[in-house]
């Protein structure tokens, strides 16, 4: 471990869990790097990901974005193609986009289509599935309200899933932003994942909750204050 590294980790009791605004704050105090850093949760839940029907997935719009602007295409035709443009989609199109991923152009973070294209993006399937860039109506990105769902992405929205080992992690924001507004994104997140709890999960459902800044240390949270936030 570098030197920077140790310093900021005596800042931390590593035996002790703190409530979410607590460890939001001193991810800010002990972020190091020169760059503006995010501030990220990892959520340990009690599911198994190996069921479907424990699988959890959601999208939320932070209410103070992400800190990070954001490349958007949408297929799109017709008077759906104008709305996107004025929504300010980066890239637009439909034949003429899935030819450009499909000969490896991939210089975009979302991407949406309107339902009844998706007969050509379904066949780009094996190309943006791996990759979480598939647009998927349960997470808003398959809609013919195309214009919000690029305006909700462009204003910061975030989608989480979680990873085979139970765990979702999701950014909430840089450590340059306002605690206030930092905790208020967690918060935000928080709820979209509480609200997610598939019924077939039995326990407890908020097993750890961390919260990290890019470079530095986890902290840990006490999970059970958190839940208690949406009682």
């Amino acid at each position: 471990m570098g030197k920077k590294y140790s310093a900021s980790l005596e800042k931390i009791d590593r035996n002790k869990m703190i409530s979410l605004e607590e460890a939001i704050t001193l991810a800010r105090e002990i972020a190091w790097t020169k760059f503006d850093e995010s501030v990220d949760l990892a959520v340990r839940l009690g599911v198994d990901p190996r069921h479907s029907d424990q699988m959890v997935r959601g999208a939320v719009v932070l209410p103070h974005g992400t800190g990070k602007s954001v490349k958007v295409i949408a297929f799109a035709k017709g008077e759906k193609e104008r709305e996107a443009r004025e929504a300010g989609a980066d890239y637009i199109g439909a034949e003429d986009l899935a030819d450009k991923i499909t000969n490896g152009w991939l210089d975009f973070d979302f991407a949406v289509a309107t339902p009844d294209i998706m007969g050509l993006v379904g066949k780009l399937g094996k190309i943006l599935g791996p990759r979480g860039l598939m647009p998927n109506p349960k997470m808003g990105t398959v809609t013919f309200d195309i214009g919000k769902a690029i305006r909700d992405i462009k204003l910061g929205k975030v989608e989480y899933r979680v990873d085979k080992t139970a765990i979702v992690h999701v950014p909430v924001g840089k450590v340059s932003f306002d605690k206030r507004k930092l905790f208020e994104n967690a918060v935000a997140v928080m709820e979209s994942i509480v609200k997610s709890k598939p019924a077939s999960s039995k326990g407890r459902y908020l097993k750890t909750i961390t919260v990290s800044s890019t470079m530095g240390p986890g902290i840990k949270v006490d999970p059970v204050a958190v839940g208690n936030l949406f009682e």
